[in-house]
């Protein structure tokens, strides 16, 4: 049982869409907040870089390394307790752990920007919480429980050995961005929201979103990646992804999955500020 627990806390410690990926959604975020809104937040982050939320964006992933951080590993998924392919769903109440979710971590460090009388020291954590866990809610394996959200399914990447959860991290946002960094492919990704490009409509992409009940506004993001799983991430079952390499026909068939989501997380990282700190989402 110990070898068990140990093998689940390290493989729990992979990043979330890895540096390019999280990097890539505060850029988007960056061009939509308000002025009002990059103001509030660089005071907050006590930053005036030109890449003031990018360079925070990984910051969660680094803390819960840290003697003092390994609390927050919980925080970054919410396991589903579904059954993939043949069914997805996630219900706060059953996957949420006494330990909490990306999901209790959105609602509870959004409280914290909200309150006046939060000390700054704690609005900055908050801060660099809100815009990681926002960006980890949309990978759909971080709203997933099988096989440790992926972890355990080994298979194959441009003939590198590693797990289903690290290539969504990571190898599907590399070959989709094809050698730009984080800012140029976060300008491309939000031209496209901006063009509606892929039949996207980005009007929809707020749906719900309230900070009357930041609960369910986060459920349902949380909704929309899980199902992700089902229909795309793990379409014909675990057994078919530990076959083959899945750089080649598995990449083509779902990378729109990683590029969208991408887009969603950024556009609602960039509103849910805007809606904290000017009560509109737009910018």
């Amino acid at each position: 049982m110990l070898v068990v627990a140990a093998i689940f806390g390290l493989v729990r410690l992979a990043d979330a869409w890895g540096t390019l990926g999280h990097e890539t959604v505060a850029w988007i975020a960056q061009s939509y907040v308000s002025p009002a809104t990059k103001e509030a937040v660089q005071v907050i982050l006590d930053s005036s870089q030109s890449d003031y939320m990018a360079n925070v964006s990984t910051w969660a992933d680094s803390y819960r390394y840290t003697d003092g951080g390994g609390w927050s590993a919980p925080l970054h998924y919410i396991d589903a307790n579904d059954n993939p392919p043949e069914s997805c769903s996630v219900d706060f109440n059953r996957d949420c752990g006494d330990e909490g979710c990306s999901v209790s971590a959105i609602v509870n460090y959004t409280s914290i920007l909200l309150d006046d009388e939060s000390k700054a020291s704690v609005k900055r954590d908050a801060m660099r919480f809100i815009i990681h866990f926002i960006g980890d809610l949309h990978q759909p394996l971080h709203d997933e429980a099988i096989d440790v959200g992926g972890n355990t399914i080994n298979v194959t990447y441009d003939g590198d050995d590693t797990n289903l959860h690290h290539i969504w991290d990571t190898e599907l946002v590399e070959q989709l961005a094809d050698g730009q960094d984080a800012e140029e492919f976060a300008k491309n990704l939000t031209a496209a929201i901006r063009a509606g490009a892929y039949g996207w409509d980005s009007s929809t992409w707020l749906t719900g979103a309230s900070l009357n009940d930041t609960k369910a506004s986060a459920m349902t993001w949380a909704h929309e990646a899980n199902a992700y799983v089902c229909s795309d991430v793990l379409a014909a079952g675990v057994d078919a992804v530990e076959e083959g390499d899945l750089s080649g026909s598995y990449y083509k068939a779902h990378f729109d999955v990683v590029r969208v989501q991408l887009a969603r997380a950024g556009f609602r990282l960039g509103a849910w500020l805007n809606l904290i700190y000017t009560g509109q989402a737009g910018d």
